[in-house]
């Protein structure tokens, strides 16, 4: 058995390895729209392709992204959603803060590479990401960004792996911390199906909506609206290895067990990835 919190750093190395840019090219423009940063030449084939199922411009203005803002994003990974906000944001005189894996001696190597690939990414400066703050999410971190500093903050599709480690309740709190008055918490995650009992573990990765909106208004949130942009209606989330069996992760045995040749995808790619909550919470003003 691999332990929680292993299995969550691993997770997010499964997630670098999916995600790898472009080689670079000729220089393009700073995008000054969110359609602009969508289309962004910068971003890499593989992610583009996802944009069908993540729904990256409606999200984002659903949770009211405007230009000049400053945006935290929690656990992002590769940079899916970074390699959208770093470049539009510098261009309309934002900011980025990216809340990464912390790194806790002795550092596990899976969070190091995720860490260090994401660092060296975002100052290689052949690409229009401008300045990402790099600060740290985990069980002992301190604030992700300057209190009071943040008008948007995104979780983006973590919050399982949070509630596995037993740190969700902490990434409501440090939000709340970094958000103005009025600021807006994003919420995009594998939804369960409704009525059940709350998986308080996620061990499928899929999460409870009520269970999540009711963890934002324990933290002081009060939830402004939910949308069904990144619903999938085809998902019947009953799948042999969770939420992990569809694309685009696509597991074919047990976590930390070798592929199987012999599992058939073709059910679950059909189905598409996951279906998703998203919610839009605010701190009050």
């Amino acid at each position: 058995m691999i332990p929680m919190s292993r299995r969550v750093l691993l997770a997010g190395a499964a997630a670098l390895a999916g995600c790898r840019a472009p080689p670079a090219g000729p220089k393009a423009a700073p995008p000054k729209t969110l359609a602009a940063a969508v289309a962004g030449p910068w971003r890499s084939a593989e992610d583009r392709v996802r944009d069908r199922w993540r729904h990256p411009r409606e999200s984002l203005s659903f949770w009211g992204l405007a230009p000049g803002q400053t945006v935290v994003e929690f656990w992002p990974g590769a940079g899916w959603y970074s390699d959208i906000l770093a470049p539009f944001l510098d261009a309309t005189g934002g900011r980025l803060y990216a809340a990464h894996l912390q790194l806790v001696e002795p550092v596990d190597p899976s969070a190091r590479q995720v860490v260090d690939a994401y660092r060296a990414k975002y100052a290689a400066g052949d690409r229009p990401y401008g300045t990402v703050e790099i600060t740290a999410f985990g069980a002992t971190s301190g604030p992700v960004a300057p209190a009071g500093s943040a008008d948007c903050v995104l979780f983006l599709r973590n919050l399982h792996n949070w509630m596995a480690a037993g740190i969700a309740e902490k990434a409501f709190r440090d939000a709340f911390l970094a958000l103005k008055p009025g600021g807006v918490l994003g919420i995009e995650e594998h939804r369960a199906a409704p009525g059940g009992v709350p998986d308080l573990l996620a061990e499928t990765g899929y999460v409870d909506q009520a269970y999540a909106i009711r963890l934002g208004q324990e933290a002081g949130f009060r939830l402004a609206a939910t949308s069904e942009i990144n619903a999938n209606p085809k998902d019947t989330r009953d799948h042999p290895f969770g939420v992990w069996t569809l694309p685009p992760v696509r597991r074919s045995s047990p976590r930390g067990e070798a592929f199987d040749p012999r599992f058939d995808h073709t059910p679950y790619d059909a189905i598409g990835e996951s279906d998703r909550m998203t919610l839009k919470l605010v701190k009050p003003a």
